[in-house]
């Protein structure tokens, strides 16, 4: 991964947030095609393609295993294969990238080599034992090199046998989106219709909408079924293959728009924010929802969102929630920082799937909160924070234990009466390596 040696970042005070931005490439969408274009055959141009720590470990991995990545002048990004990884061998470090580590494992699982993949010391603490599982029940042939059930793994030759597996919904949705896009390589194998089948409740739902879209863009269709049990199953035809578009357009990141739309809310607004919009396939949108129901106006365009709302430095209130975020648990974490400015406390609820993100982030909302003057309360899956009142307010360190959502959220905290200080700003280049220069473009 990139190293970062950024000083911490002391923001003082803003009363007013208004103006406009253009949103980076969506990073679920980015990663999503590079490992698309590396399965078809032929050339693909990939345009507004994030630049940031995940895609380019994504892009270092492809290389890596022997698929063709350029860049033009242009800054469009050219991914060329022939719809299957050339070399037999390769160590593949993937930084703290789920987007990638998860689907990379899938990929390769049945590529007919020996890799070993590996990341940063949090990576090697997120789960992936249940994709392993699922498909070790395919034939697939993977060793763990440290805990069992967490990376870094070893993957050997292997046939895929079968066509039906099971994979759980409660963890992570990128188990089931890296299934879905290694199916077209293990029905190839197999010669036979792959059934994937969901048990449990199936978390951030959206991002799986994002993969079969995506797919269907590469000349893969994805059938949708409901079994006897009501569980949700996924029918890959054994007919189907990669086909490159050709061209595809990355669309901004959504998760990454929350934070302008929040600030269009605090900070009485306009803010305009350009990259996504009601043409979005991005479920983080659905956070404008939450921002309604807090007090905001919102207007779309197709490819922009507009967020006006009150101004909270002079004393206006948001108005409380208590809502459900199992569909949207990136934007959730926005959502939490607004409630320090609300009437009354806030309640998130069926957000346990931060326990396992790129650090736990319930643990780390509570303790960052609690510095700024909050009362929060937590429990497995939920957070309730009590709003700050004036004279509550404390200047704190706010310490982003490597996650650049930590660090981009807290940045909302700046529309109370004290500095703050954000520890290792650096992190935001995981996603969104220029963020608080265009944050100080809209606030004063």
């Amino acid at each position: 991964m990139t190293t970062r040696a950024q000083p911490d970042l002391r923001l003082d005070p803003v009363v007013r947030a208004a103006g406009t931005v253009s949103l980076p490439g969506s990073k679920s969408i980015s990663n999503r095609v590079l490992l698309l274009a590396a399965l078809s055959s032929g050339t693909t141009d990939i345009h507004g393609l994030l630049e940031s720590d995940d895609t380019r470990v994504m892009l270092n991995a492809l290389s890596s295993l022997g698929i063709g990545v350029g860049r033009r002048k242009d800054g469009v990004v050219t991914v060329t294969s022939p719809g299957r990884f050339r070399m037999r061998q390769a160590n593949l470090f993937l930084g703290n990238a789920g987007t990638a580590f998860r689907p990379m494992t899938a990929a390769l699982a049945f590529a007919g080599g020996e890799y070993e993949l590996s990341g940063v010391a949090r990576m090697h603490e997120r789960p992936i034992g249940d994709l392993v599982d699922a498909l070790k029940g395919l034939g697939a042939d993977i060793d763990y090199l440290g805990e069992p059930g967490y990376p870094p793994i070893r993957i050997k030759p292997a046939m895929a046998q079968g066509d039906a597996i099971v994979v759980k919904g409660s963890v992570s949705s990128q188990f089931l989106t890296a299934m879905l896009l290694a199916g077209p390589m293990i029905v190839l194998q197999t010669g036979q219709d792959l059934r994937i089948t969901v048990t449990g409740t199936l978390i951030s739902k959206p991002y799986i909408d994002i993969t079969i879209g995506l797919m269907a863009r590469f000349g893969v269709q994805v059938q949708r079924q409901t079994d006897e049990a009501g569980q949700l199953v996924f029918v890959i035809s054994k007919d189907v293959r990669y086909k490159s578009p050709g061209f595809i357009q990355v669309e901004g990141d959504a998760s990454s728009a929350s934070y302008f739309m929040a600030l269009g809310l605090i900070g009485d607004g306009p803010v305009t924010i350009e990259g996504v919009g009601s043409s979005s396939i991005q479920g983080d949108m659905a956070f404008t929802q939450t921002l309604v129901q807090m007090g905001a106006t919102v207007e779309f365009a197709d490819n922009a969102v507009t967020v006006a709302g009150v101004s909270v430095a002079q004393g206006a209130r948001l108005k409380s929630f208590d809502e459900d975020f199992n569909l949207i648990p990136d934007a959730a974490m926005t959502a939490a920082v607004l409630a320090i400015y609300a009437d009354g406390p806030c309640t998130l609820r069926n957000i346990g799937s931060w326990r396992v993100k790129e650090t736990d982030r319930i643990h780390a909302m509570v303790t960052e909160l609690t510095k700024l003057g909050a009362q929060v309360d937590s429990g497995a899956d939920w957070l309730t924070v009590h709003p700050i009142e004036a004279a509550q307010w404390r200047t704190a360190s706010i310490h982003t234990y490597d996650d650049h959502r930590m660090a981009m959220c807290f940045s909302l905290a700046l529309f109370g009466p004290v500095p703050i200080t954000i520890e290792d700003p650096g992190c935001v280049a995981k996603t969104f390596p220029d963020y608080f220069s265009v944050y100080q473009q809209v606030v004063s």
